[in-house]
């Protein structure tokens, strides 16, 4: 179905989206609400690094409240870059021919 030229593109092409997802893990961004209160670290790949509460808090319930954003920001953030990934595919099916 394809040729060595094409398949040579396509591994190439597959093999520069895996040095941009290499670079894009390395880039932190960081996202503040209220008034400095609470602080978002993500991935350029958007993956939650680190979420920071400012508040009066214990250090133990603190620490306890941060990691729980994490796991609960990063379940959603999956669901919804599966939903991105399906929708993206089937809107391709229909522009590239026998994808």
């Amino acid at each position: 179905m394809f040729g060595n030229n094409m398949l040579e593109k396509l591994q190439k092409m597959q093999q520069q989206v895996e040095e941009v997802k290499a670079k894009l893990d390395n880039i932190v961004v960081t996202g503040e609400a209220g008034g400095n209160l609470v602080s978002v670290e993500l991935t350029a790949n958007r993956t939650m690094k680190r979420v920071l509460i400012n508040t009066e808090i214990s250090a133990m319930e603190k620490e306890d409240l941060e990691d729980l954003l994490v796991v609960a920001f990063n379940r959603a953030l999956s669901q919804a870059n599966d939903i991105h990934e399906r929708e993206m595919a089937a809107s391709a099916k229909g522009m590239i021919p026998g994808f």
